[in-house]
């Protein structure tokens, strides 16, 4: 019985440490993140929390993994999906990163500042093969032959990733240049839910 309480204090302490480290990580980045700022937020001593994690770089790969690994998982089974559509994936994709970045508005930031650091390890965690290999790809692919139109089908997922990810890093030069409120600006990616599918489909009847 002890043992098992210890097992279930071990757990909500990881998890406690987990979360104080996710949130400083996603604020302030990995380099100005320190261990000290962690425990002391955590509540506890920084030998306490090498004893579960080791090290901040052991922690970070921890927190990263996570987070991509959720993120990826998502993004999977909509491109993996045989049952749907093109045109009903890159809506099913454009709704799922605006609402993520909505509510978690420094992930797109923190992946962006930490994967051009280290873009192996992002690949590593997502699989290196996932995409192109993906359903949705080969719709991509048939589409484009279908209107005859000689382009790389990553041209397409980078241009869905670009007009989803950047309006979110650029978002502080938005607001100042727009003189918007925050309200406001999140209700202009609402409307992007709407608008991307459309520019992406033009792109693709484009001859």
């Amino acid at each position: 019985m002890e043992k098992s309480a210890n097992n279930a204090l071990d757990g909500t302490t990881e998890e406690r440490i987990k979360e104080v480290a996710r949130k400083m990580f996603t604020q302030k980045g990995y380099a100005a993140t320190r261990v000290k700022d962690i425990a002391e937020e955590a509540g506890m001593n920084i030998a306490l929390l090498n004893y579960y994690f080791r090290s901040k770089e052991k922690l970070f790969d921890i927190i990263m993994a996570e987070n991509i690994q959720q993120i990826a998982g998502s993004i999977k089974q909509i491109m993996m999906d045989p049952k749907t559509s093109l045109s009903e994936k890159v809506q099913k994709i454009v709704t799922f990163y605006i609402d993520l970045f909505t509510n978690e508005p420094e992930l797109p930031l923190f992946v962006f500042r930490e994967v051009t650091a280290n873009p192996d390890k992002l690949v590593d965690i997502v699989g290196r093969k996932q995409i192109i290999q993906s359903y949705f790809f080969k719709q991509l692919q048939a589409e484009l032959d279908a209107h005859e139109i000689s382009m790389h089908p990553m041209q397409i997922m980078m241009s869905i990733m670009s007009l989803v990810v950047m309006p979110f890093i650029a978002r502080p030069l938005v607001q100042v240049i727009a003189n918007q409120e925050p309200a406001e600006f999140y209700a202009l990616m609402q409307e992007r839910k709407r608008l991307i599918p459309l520019w992406i489909s033009a792109i693709l009847k484009a001859s």
